[in-house]
């Protein structure tokens, strides 16, 4: 598994920009987010991101007091620890009696007792702010600030006293430092004061023509703060005077000058501290200066522009709304309706995905790289039961697969620290983790039980592995991730234990455990199901794939026929719990009992029209309004459920801006969306549920515009992919296909299904079972049904389906009729 990187990290140099265009090409406006007057200086969310993976800024455009806040993605507090309460493991069979007996007072006080320690996770911190004071730029006319999506640069341009002044900025993927150029348009008019700002605890020196911070990640919960930072920030100018002081840097009187800051960190390894950030950080800053400035920019856009453009997407006809301040588009959408918005917005999740995640490095966290505090909301973990999930839901479907290995390093190092989990408190094997992680990669439930007692994260996380393989091919992945599936599998083999509630049916239960976030304590819960039988029964297919562990496998497959079905409940809705206990009245945020749906694939129109029928009333019930993160959740929902209206619908709750003046709404001025708090997921979640409206390939064919609004009368997608090695490029008029390009990687059988009818070579009715094993669902369990459910039906549309032979690297063009 560690040889992800090395397998994978190179093919960022082999990525190729696609020679086709769509139909009707994208002008740069519509990838560039702009704005007519600066951020705020105390609103963070006005400010825009900008990323390489491993270091973040937010650019304020202040003309008289820039502004510049930094992030490092190690930058965490505490220093490698674990929290496993050692209480747990003898206490857990008395926690089980009590949740099997009802007991559940009791199991919830026990369990906050012996499963839980005082410590509940380190926060990732802020790396401070860069603050550049330019006096008389108090007034200024002709503002302009904008973020070109297409080359990840900031521009920041104004006029003071017919002087105009021009701030570009990236942060590069090629040098690995933050740079900004500042001109102006006439000779000697720059004069600047370049200082720091930052809460930690700090010290600032001069060393040559550099000014150094060095901070230190704070101590939390009686865990020391080992983390040690350097930033450092010089000035490379033209002309001019440049004075570096133990304080500040002072400019006066330079045409254009160059800002190079550099950051490290002493951070190894999750167990392991000892690098050296001075090194390092001056290595980085002095090879950065030393590079020819338009070559480097061009270097930067080049790596990333390899990555952005691989996706192109057009919704709906064009508008003149690229012509307004995008505070303005945010806050008109209502009324508007404006296509093109939702495009960028869902362009601009790959964007962050891209900048926040790169080979190499951290996972994209709760906030993914931007972090302006030292104690952030719920800490910028990674939580596990949903939110890092949905991070890297857009990574393989619109084309940006390599994001996603600095999380199948982190699956990888939570396998390794979840085995010392499981066998303390479970008294099992394998490997666990629960709803929460961070940098130190603990595995201990953290919070307290109602929220946090789920020992079902790694599950979830080990999915992830499993549908990069699908959407791949890659035997040699596989093999790879096989022992951290097979880890996972371990602990459900000896952590699963009989319900003696259903004891006539012989099911098997994790208990204890919750249905995320939602107390109390309980045993089977749908979502807990779910995961089970699709780790069980991937982890035996992967056996099988590689010819390993043929009787491991067979006692993989055997224990998942003893996992409960689900149920469909007295409402008609897909029962939350073992019990039916769903109240049609509940409108919580999380719909766990849906993974089945999406962004599982257990739950099918086709295959399971009974349990498809009660997932839509599960929704129904939940309602459409929702935390950010949960919008995105409920756009795939809606999407899976095969209606394009209401998953549009979802998204016009996504988009009403979220300022000062509107706490109820979804998206801040500068795109992030809001819980609120800011959260990344609910970007990264709207941009897959766009994709999954568009393409679908998790239950048996490619699904061509399976969920396409009645607003998206015409569009267009290019590379966008599927499961099998496909790459579709996509366009419609009418809501019907036009044409279809599909590019196929693996070969083997490419099934279609379209609600309108295809011509072209190689068609075939479909007659046959699926051969491509890559488009092959699982077998879902038969639902058990109450007599009071009351069930009407799906009343879904009928669809075409064809049967294309593939070969590697063919080509296959197809139009509508």
């Amino acid at each position: 598994m560690g040889n992800f990187i090395v397998k994978y990290g190179g093919i960022l140099t082999v990525f190729f920009l696609l020679n086709t265009t769509l139909s009707c090409a994208q002008k740069r406006s519509e990838l560039t987010m702009w704005y007519d007057r600066p951020a705020d200086s105390t609103i963070w969310e006005q400010a825009l991101p900008l990323g390489n993976g491993r270091m973040g800024a937010m650019v304020y455009g202040i003309p008289s007091c820039e502004k510049i806040q930094l992030n490092e993605e190690t930058i965490w507090a505490g220093g490698p620890y674990r929290n496993d309460n050692k209480k747990s493991g003898s206490a857990l069979k008395t926690i089980q009696s009590d949740i099997f007996a009802g007991r559940l007072a009791e199991a919830d006080k026990l369990a906050n007792q012996t499963f839980f320690t005082k410590t509940h996770g380190m926060p990732y911190q802020t790396g401070g702010n860069i603050l550049l004071r330019f006096p008389g730029h108090e007034q200024y006319q002709n503002y302009y600030r904008a973020l070109d999506l297409e080359r990840a640069i900031s521009l920041t341009q104004y006029t003071v006293n017919g002087v105009t002044f021009t701030r570009e900025m990236f942060v590069s993927f090629a040098d690995d430092v933050i740079v900004m150029q500042i001109t102006s348009s006439k000779k000697g008019q720059i004069n600047c004061e370049l200082s720091y700002d930052n809460e930690s605890e700090h010290r600032i020196f001069k060393t040559g023509h550099s000014l150094v911070l060095e901070g230190k990640g704070s101590d939390h919960e009686g865990i020391a703060g080992q983390i040690v930072y350097q930033t450092h920030t010089a000035i490379q100018n033209t002309d001019g005077l440049v004075d570096v002081s133990d304080k500040k840097i002072d400019v006066k009187g330079a045409t254009r000058m160059r800002i190079y800051i550099s950051m490290a960190t002493n951070f190894k390894h999750y167990n392991l501290l000892g690098d050296d950030p001075f090194t390092q950080a001056a290595d980085r800053l002095y090879k950065a200066m030393s590079a020819h400035y338009p070559s480097a920019l061009k270097r930067h856009t080049g790596i990333y522009a390899r990555q952005f453009q691989r996706f192109k997407l057009r919704l709906g006809e064009e508008t003149n709304q690229v012509d307004q301040p995008l505070q303005a588009r945010i806050a008109n959408f209502t009324k508007t309706q404006d296509p093109e918005l939702v495009a960028l917005l869902a362009q601009f999740g790959r964007y962050l995905l891209i900048c926040s995640s790169q080979p190499g490095g951290q996972p994209a966290n709760l906030q993914g790289i931007w972090n302006s505090s030292m104690s952030p909301a719920w800490d910028s973990k990674y939580t596990i039961n949903i939110n890092t999930e949905m991070n890297y839901w857009p990574a393989d479907v619109t084309n940006l697969s390599h994001t996603q290995y600095p999380l199948f390093e982190m699956i990888k190092e939570l396998s390794e620290s979840g085995k010392e989990t499981a066998q303390t408190m479970y008294n099992a094997r394998g490997w666990v983790a629960h709803h929460n992680t961070d940098i130190w990669r603990v595995t201990s439930p953290i919070d307290f039980a109602a929220a946090g007692m789920w020992p079902s994260g790694g599950l979830w996380l080990s999915q992830h592995l499993w549908e990069h393989y699908l959407f791949s091919g890659d035997k040699i992945f596989l093999k790879q991730a096989y022992p951290i599936m097979k880890g996972a599998s371990e602990f459900l083999l000896s952590a699963l234990i009989q319900h003696p509630a259903y004891s006539d049916k012989d099911w098997l239960v994790l208990s204890p455990s919750i249905s995320p976030e939602q107390g109390p304590l309980s045993a089977g819960v749908t979502m807990d199901n779910q995961l089970c039988f699709d780790m069980l029964t991937r982890t035996a297919k992967a056996a099988e794939i590689l010819g390993v562990d043929g009787l491991f496998k067979d006692s993989l497959l055997m224990t998942a026929k003893r996992i409960p079905p689900m149920q469909i409940g007295r409402y008609g809705q897909l029962q939350e719990w073992l019990e039916d206990l769903d109240d049609p009245q509940n409108k919580h945020r999380h719909v766990s009992h849906l993974y089945g749906l999406f962004p599982g694939n257990q739950i099918s129109p086709i295959r399971t029209p009974e349990l498809f029928e009660a997932a839509r009333n599960s929704l129904m019930y939940r309602g459409d309004f929702a935390t950010g993160w949960s919008i995105g959740w409920k756009i795939n929902l809606w999407a899976r459920l095969l209606d394009g209206n209401h998953a549009y619908e979802i998204i016009q709750k996504m988009l009403t801006i979220a300022d000062q003046n509107h706490p109820e709404g979804r998206t801040y001025p500068n795109m992030f969306t809001a819980h609120p708090p800011f959260q990344i997921d609910g970007n990264f979640g709207l941009t897959a549920g766009v994709a999954e409206m568009l393409v679908q390939s998790h239950d048996g064919a490619i699904h061509l515009l399976p969920a396409i609004p009645d607003r998206w009368k015409e569009g267009a997608v290019q590379g966008i992919k599927a499961r099998g090695g496909f790459e579709i490029e996509l366009c419609w008029e009418n809501g019907r296909i036009k044409k279809v390009v599909v590019s196929s990687s693996l070969g083997g059988n490419l099934r279609l299904r379209t609600a309108s009818a295809l011509r072209g070579k190689g068609l075939q009715t479909v007659n046959k079972v699926q051969s491509n094993p890559l488009l092959v669902p699982a077998t879902t369990p038969a639902a058990m049904i109450s007599p009071n459910a009351n069930l009407k039906g799906n009343n879904l549309q009928s669809y075409h389906e064809y049967d294309v032979p593939t070969v590697p690297g063919g080509k296959y063009t197809f139009s509508g009729l």
